[in-house]
């Protein structure tokens, strides 16, 4: 492959995850010429491929279920509005409780969600098994039904969707070529450094995932994002398993389920997280070698035995984690970076980036586009965070926003 660079762009996007390609893919379309994407590694090679692929309507707030609304409109019309088709699974979804409690807090999240337009159903727990028999009912205390939700059974399918859309529309990707520096002059973006030659630009987008903290600083600017290491398996084939059954949230374990290539997809959020600064790595690091600890993930097989039986010593085919980008209130981060004009971040994915990237990705575009954004997320902006956060604090709100990912902070 050639590294021959132009020697400037409209905009330099670093990052060839869900969020870089997808920014990408919406400004071509847009018809932003020269959109130039970046990457260090191979494109989309690293913690975007590794997701789970699920989307949930269910959300913490009016601003976010609109948010997981959008992503799974443009998801079903991308084929329209773009030429490439997106393959997901129209599968529905079941929030479950096995306590009192628990059943209170997905009540509570369910009358929201209703308030904000989102179709849900309260199932009994024979109903809720039938749905998806790998489900146990005796223990399941409440069973709510999600039927709009949607899952990608292979995460690459919505990365390599996205790049056929930014190449079809004339954005140029260009892999293995890191950024090794933000030009910044009288407090506007003015270039970026490569190994291979300078590349003249006044808009930058930081859509660099695990790695965006490093390359906010090249401008001169720092960001409240730690990342967080997440893993999942993939059983082998299971008879009785098939694409349409159900997700399977089990909020108190904090432990997801989904059918997967025959089999059964599960990950969770652990109690005890990893928190991993691929700066703190060295140069080679990469996701790739991100330490991986399966034992977690049978734990988390453990906490919910009872309710998906089948986990319990279940062969498994595929074992996988990335980085999470969590912010310190958990929600992304969107929007321009204050004090550097012309640079702009998509990130804090807390979790659920993925299933948001086309949402986030259609925004930024049209701020960067129009000037203004196209709806209110001023509750997603980096100048939120006024103050630099130290490490220790970094970590200590990542680990905090991570553990409490289903279950909403009091």
């Amino acid at each position: 492959m050639s590294t021959a660079l132009p020697n400037q762009a409209n905009v330099v996007i670093i990052g060839t995850g869900a969020f870089g390609l997808s920014v990408a893919a919406q400004l071509a379309r847009a018809g932003v010429t020269d959109v130039l994407v970046l990457d260090r590694f191979a494109c989309s090679s690293q913690t975007s491929s590794r997701a789970a692929g699920l989307f949930k309507l269910v959300q913490a707030d009016e601003l976010r279920t609109h948010l997981a609304r959008l992503s799974t409109e443009i998801v079903r019309s991308f084929h329209r509005e773009m030429g490439v088709r997106i393959p997901y699974v129209h599968s529905g979804s079941l929030l479950i409780a096995r306590s009192d409690r628990h059943a209170d807090v997905i009540q509570r999240e369910i009358a929201a969600a209703r308030a904000w337009g989102v179709e849900v159903e309260l199932l009994s727990p024979t109903e809720a098994s039938r749905l998806a028999p790998y489900l146990a009912a005796q223990p399941v205390r409440l069973a709510a039904y999600v039927p709009g939700d949607i899952y990608i059974e292979e995460p690459a399918s919505l990365l390599a969707s996205y790049r056929i859309a930014a190449e079809r529309f004339g954005a140029r990707i260009v892999e293995q070529v890191p950024v090794t520096g933000v030009v910044v002059e009288t407090g506007a973006v003015r270039a970026v450094e490569t190994p291979h030659g300078r590349i003249r630009t006044e808009i930058v987008v930081d859509a660099a995932g695990a790695w965006v903290r490093s390359v906010a600083k090249l401008a001169g600017s720092d960001l409240a994002v730690m990342p967080v290491r997440h893993q999942l398996a993939i059983t082998e084939a299971m008879p009785g398993t098939k694409p349409e059954q159900p997700i399977v949230r089990i909020i108190d374990a904090a432990v997801y389920v989904r059918p997967c290539r025959g089999g059964l997809m599960w990950g969770g959020f652990e109690a005890n997280p990893l928190p991993l600064d691929p700066a703190t790595h060295g140069e080679t690091f990469s996701i790739d070698r991100l330490p991986l600890d399966f034992g977690v993930l049978q734990r988390l097989a453990e906490a919910v035995r009872d309710v998906v039986p089948v986990l319990h010593d279940a062969p498994i085919q595929e074992h996988r984690g990335g980085l999470f980008t969590m912010t310190p209130d958990g929600r992304f981060l969107v929007g321009p970076v204050p004090g550097v004009t012309g640079f702009w971040v998509l990130s804090g994915c807390n979790g659920s980036g993925f299933s948001f990237s086309p949402a986030l990705g259609w925004i930024l575009a049209e701020w960067i586009v129009a000037g203004t954004p196209p709806l209110d997320v001023s509750l997603l902006e980096p100048a939120r965070f006024a103050s630099p956060y130290d490490d220790a604090t970094l970590r200590q709100t990542a680990i905090y926003q991570y553990t409490h990912y289903y279950e909403p902070v009091e």
